[in-house]
């Protein structure tokens, strides 16, 4: 997250401002001392533009997922 962060030119504060929490929690998620929920996740994929996975690490795809092909459809 920190070279997402630093590749875009914007400060831990600016960050924690986006996540409504204190810049020093914020360093303590990129450092991982601190877990972050998972709506804080969310709003930092929305924000980039990416997906919770890359962010994860789980993908090196930073392109967000292309959503189902039914996704128009009701759940059953």
């Amino acid at each position: 997250m920190r070279e997402l962060r630093e590749a875009r030119g914007l400060s831990q504060r600016e960050l924690a401002q986006l996540l409504n929490v204190k810049q020093t929690t914020y360093s303590k998620y990129e450092l991982g001392r601190v877990g972050m929920p998972v709506e804080a996740f969310a709003r930092l994929a929305d924000f980039y533009h990416t997906s919770v996975d890359f962010l994860l690490g789980r993908t090196d795809s930073p392109d967000p997922p292309a959503p189902p092909r039914h996704a128009d459809r009701p759940l059953r």
